[in-house]
């Protein structure tokens, strides 16, 4: 058993919480609370009710999320909202969240272990998102004119719009679209693992994938 306190303290020094900006309403960080204890630790890529569901027949005490609960505006808890929020609360199941912090972090990161599954040695920096050089892992319009100032030929990403696709050979320029989904996969299984090995507590990764 560890305290939900410590686990949050850990995640927030080792992930830069506070310091790294972020989209206004990704609220990176713990978003819920539980009663203060955590024996099971489980982490998934999106805020679903599938991820929810699951994280309650596993046991788990806590969830953490690259995508987390909230990304827009003061919504009305109804409908599926209330069905996720409700079985949070009543099976006491915590919140933390880490969207751009995990993104360009340089050892538990989407980006360096994206890199490292693939074989390379990460050289610099690029991409950039509110002001943070974070790479181009999940979502991006990568066609940028940073890509073509650094003589870029080749681009790994996990989705782009549709006209970078049909812009890239003009611009000679090979993009390689890995999956949103399963380009994020990688920084959040690392960061419960290390989560579970820190504190002594159960872990699990929730797989549910979206096909993009």
């Amino acid at each position: 058993m560890a305290a939900l306190a410590d686990i949050v303290a850990f995640l927030d020094a080792e992930l830069r919480t506070s310091e790294i900006p972020d989209y206004p309403a990704a609220m990176n960080g713990l978003q819920l609370a539980n009663r203060g204890d955590v024996s099971h630790v489980a982490a998934a890529v999106d805020f679903s009710a599938t991820v929810v569901h699951e994280a309650v027949t596993r046991g788990a005490s806590m969830l953490i999320l690259h995508h987390g609960m909230f990304w827009a505006d003061a919504t009305p808890i109804v409908g599926p909202r209330y069905h996720r929020l409700s079985l949070l609360f009543e099976n006491d199941v915590a919140v933390y969240a880490s969207h751009l912090p995990l993104d360009l972090h340089p050892r538990f990161g989407n980006n360096v272990l994206l890199a490292q599954e693939l074989g390379l040695t990460p050289s610099g920096g690029f991409a950039s998102s509110q002001g943070m050089v974070i790479g181009v892992s999940g979502s991006s319009d990568i066609l940028t004119a940073e890509a073509v100032e650094l003589g870029l030929d080749t681009l790994i990403v996990g989705e782009g719009p549709h006209h970078t696709a049909v812009q890239a050979p003009d611009l000679g320029i090979t993009i390689l679209y890995a999956g949103h989904y399963a380009t994020e996969t990688l920084g959040v299984k690392a960061l419960v693992a290390e989560v579970a090995t820190r504190f002594g507590i159960a872990s699990s990764f929730i797989e549910a994938p979206t096909g993009l």
